[in-house]
C-alpha cells in the first residue's frame, strides 16, 4: 500500500510540474516542449514500477520496468539480430518496394481515367483484408525468410501510399494548370515544377502512415513462420515461455524503431516542404 500511495503522490507531483511548464512563461521554448513529454513518460514508468511492486503483480502478467530494462540490457545482441531481421530486411525492403511501386502507379493513374476508375476502388477492398488472413498465404508463397515479410509489407503499404499520392497530384487548381499550358509546358514539366511540389505534403503523409503499417506487417507476418530470429518470432516464442520481460523488450525495440523512423520522415518532410503552409505553421 505504501508504494501505491507513493505512486499516486508521484503522479500528483509530475502533473503539477507539467501544468506549470505547459502554462508558464517558457511554455513556447524548445526546452519546455521537450521536458513536458519526458516528465510525463518518466512519471508513468515510475508509477508502473511502484504499483506493480506494491500490488505484488506476478511477472507473468506484468513485469516492472526494472525487470524489462534488465532483460533488455542482457540481450542486446539477440535483440539487435531480431531488429536486423525484422526491420532492416523485412520491413524496410517491403516499405521501399511498396511505396516506390505505389508512386509509379499513381503517375499512371494520373494519366489514365480507366485506371483511376478501376484501380482506386480496389484499394478500399484490399485495405479491408485482414492481415492475419493474408500473411500466412504470403508466407507459404515466399517461404519463411525475410522475403515473405517484405511481401506482406508491400501489400499493406501499397494502397495507402497510392491513394495519398493520387490525391496529392490532384491538389493543384485549374488556374495553375492553365497557366502551365500558356507556357507550353509538357506533362512532365508540369509534373516536376507544379504538381509534384503541391503533392509533397500528401506523399509524406502517406510515407508516415505506411511507416507504422510496415512495422506492424513485418512483425505479424513472423507469427506465421520465421527463421529463429525476428521481433515477431521473439514475441511469440517468449509468450509461450511466459517470459514477459523479453516480450516487452522486443516491444520496446519495435517502438523505438517505429518512433525513430517516423521522426526521420517528419524531419525530411520539414526540409522539403518548408514553403508549405502546413510546415510554416509548426
Amino acid at each position: 500500500m505504501t508504494l501505491i500511495l507513493a505512486a499516486l503522490a508521484l503522479w500528483a507531483a509530475g502533473f503539477a510540474l507539467n501544468v506549470a511548464l505547459a502554462n508558464g512563461p517558457a511554455r513556447d521554448t524548445r526546452a519546455a516542449q521537450i521536458a513536458v513529454p519526458l516528465i510525463f513518460g518518466a512519471t508513468l514508468l515510475a508509477m508502473w514500477e511502484l504499483i506493480v511492486r506494491g500490488a505484488e503483480v506476478p511477472t507473468v502478467i506484468l513485469p516492472p520496468p526494472s525487470d524489462i530494462a534488465e532483460r533488455f540490457a542482457g540481450n542486446t545482441g539477440l535483440l539487435w539480430r531480431d531488429f536486423t531481421q525484422t526491420i532492416l530486411k523485412g520491413a524496410l525492403s517491403g516499405y521501399v518496394i511498396g511505396n516506390v511501386a505505389a508512386f509509379l502507379t499513381a503517375l499512371l493513374v494520373d494519366r489514365s481515367d480507366y485506371l483511376r476508375r478501376g484501380l482506386l476502388p480496389l484499394g478500399n477492398f484490399m485495405a479491408a483484408l485482414p492481415i492475419v488472413g493474408t500473411a500466412p498465404i504470403l508466407v507459404m508463397w515466399f517461404g519463411f525468410g525475410w522475403q515473405s515479410k517484405a511481401a506482406v509489407v508491400v501489400l499493406m503499404v501499397y494502397f495507402p501510399m497510392l491513394v495519398n499520392t493520387v490525391a496529392g497530384l490532384s491538389e493543384t487548381t485549374a488556374m495553375q494548370r492553365d497557366l502551365m499550358k500558356t507556357y507550353a509546358a509538357t506533362w512532365g514539366q508540369t509534373l516536376w515544377t507544379l504538381r509534384l511540389p503541391a503533392a509533397l505534403p500528401f506523399i509524406f503523409n502517406g510515407l508516415k502512415i505506411t511507416s507504422t503499417l510496415a512495422l506492424v506487417g513485418a512483425i505479424v507476418a513472423e507469427f506465421f513462420g520465421s527463421p529463429t530470429l525476428g521481433l515477431g518470432f521473439r514475441i511469440s516464442t517468449s509468450i509461450g515461455q511466459l517470459d514477459l520481460a523479453m516480450v516487452w523488450s522486443a516491444i520496446v525495440v519495435a517502438a523505438l524503431a517505429g518512433t525513430g523512423f517516423y521522426g526521420l520522415i517528419t524531419l525530411i518532410e520539414k526540409r522539403m516542404t518548408f514553403w508549405h503552409a502546413s510546415t510554416r505553421g509548426r
